[in-house]
């Protein structure tokens, strides 16, 4: 229920045990550690172990070599043990020349891949206009309405024709050669209209004139055409040989690059652990957090490894330490609720010290989305997507909150299968008697043969008695963190303490009250003031309460005491306010789980109307469309509905997020 218990360690160890120590830590991958120089109370005078430049230096190389690797599609291994152990030593120069070899040969071959594609484009471009709109030079001439190419035939000198070549590179257009006469290089030149004028100076500077063709050699569409896709073959046939030359370089390389890069990593590592540590002339001193089960083998391992010339001293944290700001959080929650410790984390971490809601979050999310997308068939649908998309994603470290993903619609599947039995929903369809009430009957006006639940206001009714549970659960869940932490007043004055959840309760009293009456009577006066009227007097206190023990009253003026009520009032006329309208609001909001469950049976009766309409195939079609539209739609607006009352009406009256997730330093850790 409570965030995992944590330690702090502080040790002493020789300066010659230091490598020792360092690799005890990584091999141990449970520390996170904390900077010597960042305490408040520690040592000064103390030097850094290495130099800042060495760990950029190692950082640097590994990125390279695994950025060149990638490059090759090869996903270098993480380092083991085996590797920790039998470490051997970079010659940095060395790499980063082999480096600069291997990545000068790509890179040489990536800009003829980069010329080429550019090149392509060109082509296809011009192809495309062609293909759109047709051309020859006949219709050219003869017709305004092709107005995006054009093509003419000309002539220029011979000793131009190469740079008249190069020049049009940056233009989308085609110069087909059409053979030479007279040191004269006639061509087909085809291009955009709209770059008309950038052409015009380019043929004047190559010299070109323009050929007249007699009748029966105007049409040069087909000839184009077939010039232009024989281009096009040719530089894409050289662009997938330059891929396979990219390869190929790589992959000769990517046994002993892939070595240096594990050599590195662990030595990127044992630099990190050491980036926390500070020593004097004979010793090092380094403190972090672990997992309190983790004490006593760690102690043994760094003890073993100084050969017990060591000082290690163990700083314990219970439930008298109460909330802590600066101790980092470890989840700690069965695999099966993975999916929802990421919702959680996407909200926020929590603080050391307070409740960890993921378990509690579970069953809320899932009864929303069950009540809002009851469907046996469309559940199953739903939860059979969810498995395929675990299937295919399992094992993928690098799309872990998919996976995680496709796991919460697998569960949000199964919620859907178990509220459309109780509510007897199969595809729309009512195959078989509901186990509680008849949802579809209801919405459709036939009524409901359950006793409890017999009309629209009777679901209404049930979203909001569930919003009062979820309210109450988080305003429990927020005093239990103040007691933990001995925020004793605020327990009593915070809107989420006492005082609020007084006037929450005696709201919901008065409102039950008046519905009860048929909205014709009120709870006596007394009640009346009981309820809400002497919290409310009571939370005019609090104001005061902060000014006179750390406000405005201890700066050493002489407090003006009318300008202080005005201000003790305005802010208590505000607070309730807040309290009033944001407790109604967020009660209210959770009849978005009703309507959204009402709009999903609506949605399923128009599929059923219009399939009515016809007969056969389309009927069966009509059906199977509006099955898939409803899976989509309503599933995606059930989940993020589910999610933003989580969030919004839940998690605000209790969870800050504020906290630090648990990341130590291990063989395993990412990048």
């Amino acid at each position: 229920m409570f965030t995992t218990q944590m330690t702090q360690l502080f040790a002493v160890a020789l300066r010659r045990d230091c490598e020792r120590v360092t690799e005890v830590l990584l091999r141990a991958g449970v520390m996170q550690f904390v900077r010597v120089s960042d305490l408040a109370e520690g040592p000064a005078g103390l030097a850094t172990v290495r130099p800042e430049g060495e760990l950029t230096e190692i950082t640097d190389l590994r990125q390279r070599i695994e950025g060149v690797l990638r490059t090759g599609s090869i996903t270098p291994r993480p380092p083991d043990e085996k590797d920790l152990s039998v470490r051997t030593v970079v010659d940095m120069d060395k790499e980063r020349k082999a480096l600069d070899r291997i990545a000068g040969e790509c890179e040489s071959l990536r800009e003829r891949q980069r010329g080429i594609s550019q090149e392509i484009l060109r082509l296809e471009d011009i192809s495309r206009q062609i293909d759109l709109y047709g051309l020859s030079m006949s219709e050219a001439a003869a017709s305004p309405r092709h107005s995006f190419i054009s093509m003419q035939i000309g002539r220029i000198p011979l000793s131009r024709a190469r740079d008249f070549e190069g020049n049009l590179k940056p233009l989308p257009s085609l110069a087909v050669p059409m053979g030479q006469e007279q040191e004269m290089a006639h061509y087909l030149l085809i291009y955009m209209k709209r770059d008309r004028e950038q052409l015009e100076k380019i043929l004047a500077r190559a010299g070109w004139m323009d050929v007249e063709l007699p009748a029966e050699l105007r049409s040069v569409k087909k000839d184009a055409a077939r010039e232009l896709t024989a281009r096009l073959d040719k530089l894409r046939t050289e662009q997938k040989k330059l891929e396979t030359t990219v390869a190929e370089t790589i992959r000769k390389e990517a046994e002993r690059l892939s070595s240096v890069w594990t050599t590195l990593r662990v030595n990127e590592l044992l630099h990190q652990i050491q980036a926390h540590f500070k020593s004097s002339a004979r010793t090092v001193l380094f403190t972090g957090w672990l997992p309190s089960e983790k004490r006593e083998s760690l102690t043994r391992e760094i003890r073993k490894a100084c050969g017990g010339r060591c000082y290690v001293e163990w700083r314990d944290l219970d439930s008298r330490d109460g909330i802590q700001e600066d101790v980092p959080v470890e989840f700690r929650n069965p695999r099966m609720l993975a999916p929802f410790e990421m919702l959680v984390s996407n909200f926020g971490i929590p603080r050391y010290g307070t409740i960890d809601p993921t378990p509690f979050v579970m069953p809320l999310y899932l009864a929303m989305f069950g009540l809002m997308f009851a469907d046996v068939g469309q559940g199953i649908v739903l939860a059979v997507l969810g498995m395929l998309g675990t299937y295919l994603l399992k094992g993928r470290k690098t799309h872990e909150g998919l996976y995680r993903l496709c796991w919460l619609i697998v569960w949000c599947g199964l919620s859907a299968v178990l509220f459309g039995a109780l509510f007897g929903a199969y595809f729309g369809m009512r195959l078989f008697e509901p186990l509680w009430f008849d949802f579809h009957g209801i919405v459709a006006g036939h009524g409901s043969h359950s006793r409890t639940i017999s009309d629209l206001f009777d679901i209404l009714a049930i979203t909001i008695y569930f919003g009062i549970t979820v309210i109450a659960l988080g305003l429990a869940f927020n005093w239990i963190n103040m007691i933990r932490a001995g925020l004793w007043i605020d327990l009593l004055f915070d809107k989420g303490g006492v005082l609020g959840a007084w006037i929450y309760a005696g709201g919901i009293y008065i409102a039950f009250f008046m519905v009860s009456h048929d909205y014709k009577a009120l709870p006596a006066g007394n009640t009346l003031f009981m309820l809400v009227g002497l919290p409310a007097v009571l939370l005019f206190l609090k104001e005061p309460w902060h000014y006179f023990t750390h406000g405005e009253a201890h700066g050493g003026k002489k407090p003006n005491l009318g300008l202080a009520f005005m201000s003790f009032l305005m802010q208590w006329i505000v607070e309730l306010l807040e309290i009033f309208s944001g407790y109604l609001s967020n009660t209210l909001s959770f009849m978005r789980v009703a309507g959204l469950g009402i709009a999903h049976v609506c949605l399923m009766i128009s599929f059923f109307t219009l399939a009515g309409m016809t007969s056969g195939a389309m009927s069966v079609l009509i059906l199977v469309i509006g099955n898939v539209l409803v899976i989509g739609l309503e599933g995606l607006l059930a989940g993020i509905q589910a999610l933003r009352l989580s969030y919004y009406e839940f998690f605000t009256k209790f969870f800050h997020g504020t906290g630090k997730l648990y990341s130590p330093i291990s063989l395993r850790s990412e990048n």
